[in-house]
């Protein structure tokens, strides 16, 4: 049974979009990230000013996230990460961006799957995370708390699965 171990959480600090426009597959904006920082028990640092948001509002009302940023640890590693999402532009969503507000987490579906990759060993265990982000609007910027889906082993009473705790080192327990 996979349960929710907390990460970090990110800012993202954006600039006005850049509106493309409608085409066959919705309309798309272009969300420059200009910097930001994260937090977590194991990592913490700042994001990038290298990244953006290439996001696609469906006739749905559903916007699909496709995110690539870089972040800088605290001790010079650098993280690379990509995720796809949805964020659902309800009345509350669409209220908060059309007013500079803000949402808080859980007002709407806004969620991404994180995949992270870096060359440094010293987050090497960051590779293999399956993670889960949910995110808020905040003014100028978006906020992440991200998780790492894990193999809770304890609620695995036929002992069928595997164990996913990655070490620091990136070995598995």
């Amino acid at each position: 049974m996979p349960k929710l171990e907390y990460l970090m959480t990110y800012r993202a600090e954006l600039r006005r979009p850049i509106d493309v426009g409608a085409g066959p597959s919705g309309a798309r904006q272009v969300h420059d990230v200009t910097g930001g920082t994260f937090e977590g028990p194991r990592l913490r640092g700042r994001v990038l000013p290298s990244g953006a948001d290439w996001l696609l509002v469906g006739s749905d009302g559903v916007g699909r996230l496709d995110v690539r940023l870089t972040l800088e640890t605290d001790d010079a590693a650098h993280v690379y990460v990509q995720y796809l999402g949805v964020l659902v532009f309800d009345e509350r969503f669409v209220e908060a961006i059309g007013s500079g507000g803000e949402t808080q987490f859980g007002d709407t579906t806004f969620l991404s799957q994180p995949r992270f990759e870096t060359g440094d060993p010293r987050y090497a265990w960051l590779n293999s995370v399956v993670a889960l982000g949910e995110g808020r609007v905040v003014p100028g910027a978006v906020e992440y708390r991200v998780f790492a889906v894990e193999h809770d082993q304890e609620a695995d009473p036929g002992g069928v699965g595997l164990p996913r705790k990655a070490s620091p080192e990136g070995s598995l327990s």
